[in-house]
Order: structure tokens, then C-alpha cells, then sequence
């Protein structure tokens, strides 16, 4: 399994603050069958801007979990918000794009409801080469959210939810996934101590129950993570509903 999502670099933002943590958050992802995970440290105003960091980082932290014994390894990416999606040059966004694919963008909503301008941010995105992978829309969720996800998918972005939402049986979280508007589960774990976990199994398992997603267990699972950390064109397989 891959993690799209998972603030496990030390000392990067709100996510692990140590080395041991990070290590622990490892331990997390081996005993789930987690095999790669995606740093996705913050890339937004109220944390330090640090792309030029990141592959020496997780290189670093590479090296940690294989003296650690751990089986799990990381590659880059970046958690962009979207309102700092225009200020970063193409370069900076192929540092931070998932797996280094140089292709998709995991895209953090502004707080608040869902809005016409992330929208904008993913067609402007797709114009200059990238696709967005769209992450918690969950936690912004409003009556018109499922229509303004639908249309994003239309401009080329998918969507990403938090699997412990999903194992929790979160009602929005479930809303989405009976409407064919989830194609991505990530851990968005920050700390082995609190909070969410590194662990996505039980999440997927979630999806067995759901009809518009059953069929399509193994491209959720496997095969369209796989394709996006290796920066491929991906169309999801099925298409999305009005009514849960």
C-alpha cells in the first residue's frame, strides 16, 4: 500500500517534531503493510517554506528506517495549499509533486466551505502541466461541495480522504464515497503519539461495502497510487453520482 499523505518528515511543521517519532510512524506504516509513504509536509504561509530541504530530508530519513530495520520507505511531496499554489514557480512544484513525479499536486483546500476558487487553482494547475489530487474535502464539506468536486474531477483533479474518517464510518466521508467522489484514502497522520494513525487498511476495507467503489478495490488501492508517485496520466474508472 502507498500513503499519499503523511507528515512524518521531523521538524518540518505540525507534523513529527523528532527523529524518534518519525521512527515510531514507520513502525506504524510496516505493521499495516504500508510499503511508501509520501512526506507531505505544509506548504503554506504559517510554516517555514523549506522545498529545497525536502529530498535531503527524506534521503535522511530514508537511511534512518533501513538502520531501523523498518521495510517502509519515503519519497517526496508537499501538502499545497491553495493559496500559495500561484506563488511557487514550476520548478518548486515538481520538488513537492507526490513521488517526485513531477505530475500530480496534493492540493489542501482554504479553510472554510469548499469554493469556486479551488477550482480555479486546479484548472490554472492543469494549465501548467499539473494534476491535483484534492486532499480532506471532507473537513470542508457544504450541500454544494459534491457538485464542485464533480467539476474538478471533470478539470482533471481527484479526491483524496482521511482514512480514519473512513474507518470511523464519518457520514460525509461515506456521503462522498456512495457518490463515486472518493479515489484516494491517505492517513494525514501527523505523530505516532496522537492523532491519527499511519494505517490504511482498515479504511480500504471500508470501501468493500460501498457499490459505487467495490469493483474498483485494487485501482484505489494499488493502482492508481502506484501510477501517481510515478507521474501518470490516471482516469478514474468510474464516474460520480448526484444522489448518495
Amino acid at each position: 500500500m502507498i500513503d499519499l499523505h503523511c507528515h512524518i518528515l521531523p521538524g518540518f511543521d505540525d507534523g513529527a517534531a523528532r527523529l524518534a517519532d518519525s521512527l515510531n510512524m514507520g513502525k506504524q506504516a510496516d505493521a499495516d503493510g504500508i510499503d511508501l509513504i509520501c512526506a507531505t509536509p505544509h506548504i503554506r504561509e504559517d510554516h517555514p517554506m523549506r522545498i529545497r530541504d525536502l529530498a535531503g530530508a527524506v534521503e535522511q530519513l530514508n537511511d534512518e528506517f533501513a538502520q531501523a530495520d523498518l521495510a517502509v520507505r519515503v519519497a517526496v511531496g508537499g501538502e499545497l495549499a491553495e493559496t500559495m499554489a500561484g506563488s511557487l514557480i514550476e520548478d518548486e512544484l515538481e520538488q513537492i509533486s507526490l513521488g517526485g513525479g513531477g505530475r500530480w499536486l496534493l492540493i489542501e483546500p482554504a479553510p472554510g466551505p469548499l469554493s469556486r476558487t479551488l477550482l480555479d487553482t486546479v484548472r490554472w494547475l492543469g494549465r501548467v502541466g499539473f494534476r491535483s489530487l484534492i486532499a480532506h474535502p471532507e473537513r470542508h464539506f457544504h450541500a454544494g461541495a459534491p457538485d464542485l468536486l464533480a467539476h474538478m474531477v471533470e478539470e482533471g483533479a481527484l479526491v483524496q480522504v482521511t482514512a480514519a474518517d473512513l474507518t470511523h464510518r464519518g457520514n460525509i466521508t461515506l456521503e462522498l464515497a456512495r457518490r463515486g467522489l472518493v479515489h484516494m484514502i491517505g492517513t494525514d497522520a501527523h505523530s505516532a503519539r496522537v492523532g491519527r494513525p499511519v494505517r490504511l487498511s482498515e479504511a480500504f476495507e471500508s470501501l468493500v461495502g460501498i457499490d459505487a467503489l467495490a469493483q474498483h478495490f485494487d485501482w484505489i488501492t494499488h493502482e492508481a497510487p502506484r501510477a501517481i508517485v510515478k507521474g501518470e496520466e490516471l482516469e478514474p474508472p468510474f464516474g460520480w453520482s448526484q444522489a448518495a
